[in-house]
């Protein structure tokens, strides 16, 4: 999916922050200063949306997953539906601390939430008092709401994408501890020595941050499809070497019978 400057230009993702709020280390992305508002390069932009593409297609096509970060209330909905499409974890509630750098604990808490599915199931639910089963329901409930879209995510991700890393500073800081790779959308004000892979734009307007995000989900869609197509010649491959072996064993069968 090629990136469009004008694209980028229409979702407003070349607008920065205020110029005092800036972080100097931010000037190489940017373009100009107008009204007092810093002006992103989009042409910029549009190189490192196509460079984190790359590398994130690379991930998903290896069968890593890739876990998506945003809290803030104009990416929260976006980034819920952009990574659901594609089958990746995403945090969308409070970034609940030690959730990589204490994995094993959080996969307990998963866990948990698939031993009350079993009760439920099972009827076991169903001997609990009512008081119990109100306490289940709430456990069951706040683990939904934190931890509900990493169900599936049974070790540490391969990448972290993050929206707004001055807001995510804590999942930035646990990433960078057990050196898993960080692509995010970097604002004006923010410093991008503490990415891997910085995709300078705005990213306080949902229409940008719509935007960039479509661009990277298409680019994590593509490697799927890459693998998926891997398989399938591999199974194909299999299939090949199979079928002879099997078309020896029934002619010697054959010989058998007739001696």
């Amino acid at each position: 999916m090629a990136v469009e400057v004008k694209e980028l230009l229409e979702a407003g993702v070349h607008f920065g922050h205020l110029t005092r709020k800036w972080d100097p280390n931010m000037a190489p992305y940017v373009y100009m200063e107008r009204n007092g508002i810093h002006i992103i390069n989009l042409y910029k932009t549009a190189a490192k949306i196509d460079e984190a593409g790359e590398a994130l297609a690379k991930i998903a096509a290896s069968g890593r997953k890739i876990l998506f970060v945003a809290t803030k209330k104009q990416a929260k909905d976006i980034v819920a539906e952009k990574a659901g499409t594609i089958n990746m974890p995403y945090i969308t509630e409070r970034w609940p601390g030690g959730m990589l750098t204490n994995f094993v604990t959080i996969r307990k808490a998963v866990k948990k939430m698939a031993s009350i599915d079993r009760m439920k199931k099972d009827g076991t639910f169903l001997t609990l008092s009512k008081k119990e089963r109100l306490q289940v329901d709430r456990l069951r409930a706040k683990l939904e709401k934190n931890l509900g879209s990493i169900v599936d995510m049974t070790r540490l991700p391969g990448a972290l994408f993050v929206v707004d890393i001055k807001r995510e500073h804590i999942a930035i800081k646990e990433a960078q501890k057990l050196n898993i790779p960080i692509f995010a959308m970097v604002d004006t004000n923010s410093d991008p020595r503490q990415v891997d892979y910085v995709i300078p734009a705005n990213d306080d307007a949902s229409k940008s941050i719509d935007k960039v995000l479509s661009y990277v989900t298409a680019s994590i869609a593509a490697g799927l499809a890459d693998r998926k197509a891997d398989k399938d010649t591999d199974q194909e491959d299999d299939d090949v070497v199979v079928a002879p072996t099997k078309k020896r064993a029934s002619k010697a069968v054959v010989a058998d019978e007739e001696e």
